[in-house]
């Protein structure tokens, strides 16, 4: 199992450097993906299916997520097997998580959104760890669409649970007395400015930090590459080997605070006196 990973980490190497000498050659027309190991799609295909890669990968976690539901739906039972054991005990610590955060009424409405969430984001970070597999969060039109989607979620839930009126209450930084309605034409513009805000935070953040994790990994693999060459060794140095551990503790991270920071999105924007 070992030899075929080096084997395969060998390949994506060479493969790095092969990308790396065309983009040169044609003055980097593919230059802006030079930072990553190349995937199995792009090894196949750099026309058509390279600027989908991020796309067909989220694809295929989504297929992986509906696919593991689906048996363990299937095949529940009363004394649950050790997929259905792993499955439940995922979503009861989400559900303990989000409940921490909005309270017992909330969590039952908002877990399976919210859960869902924080397992395909951490899915789609650590499928980029396996050789020849793309992490979709690196791209930054994953992450905004990620973002995208619950921006758009926080802003109907405003204003299906507090009104229209209630929801440009809320924009106004929700005054009650003279002196927070003299503030309401200085909150609103400073609201607005937050909530757009978010999307931006929530998508540049994860995109970031999963796109540093990348670089990160591809230039210690080629760092083993060239010693490689350097010693005349049969296989490449696998210097990559402990920042893929830290990636594995970085991107769970990175799922939890983008669900985290979605969580207490929804709850500010909900009715606050529903929460005491």
């Amino acid at each position: 199992m070992f030899n075929k990973l080096l084997f395969y980490v060998m390949t994506a190497s060479h493969g790095v450097a092969e990308h790396a000498a065309e983009a040169v050659e044609h003055g980097g027309g593919h230059g802006e993906e030079s930072h990553e190991l190349p995937n199995l799609i792009t090894l196949i295909d750099r026309t058509f299916a390279h600027h989908y890669d991020a796309l067909i990968y989220a694809g295929v976690v989504a297929l992986f997520m509906v696919g593991v539901a689906f048996i363990t739906y299937r095949r529940r039972q009363m004394i649950p097997g050790r997929l259905q054991n792993l499955v439940e005990m995922l979503v009861e610590g989400l559900y303990n998580l989000i409940e921490s955060v909005m309270g017992k009424k909330e969590a039952r409405k908002f877990t399976p959104f919210l859960g869902t969430l924080f397992i395909y984001i951490w899915f789609m970070n650590l499928v980029g760890l396996i050789p020849l597999f793309k992490s979709s969060t690196s791209s930054i039109n994953t992450t905004a669409a990620l973002a995208l989607t619950v921006f758009l979620y926080v802003q109907y839930t405003g204003m299906r649970r507090l009104g229209i009126l209630g929801y440009f209450h809320h924009l106004l930084g929700s005054p009650n007395d003279a002196v927070t309605w003299a503030l309401a034409p200085i909150n609103l513009p400073i609201h607005l400015v937050g909530e757009l805000a978010k999307p931006f935070s929530l998508a540049l953040r994860l995109f970031g930090n999963i796109t540093g994790e990348d670089i990160l990994i591809a230039a210690f693999v080629s760092l083993g590459i060239m010693f490689m060459g350097i010693f005349g060794s049969p296989i490449g140095f696998p210097f990559q080997i402990p920042f893929i551990l830290l990636a594995l503790l970085t991107s769970t991270i990175q799922a939890l605070v983008f669900t985290m920071l979605s969580t207490i999105y929804f709850f500010m924007m909900l009715p606050h006196e529903e929460h005491h």
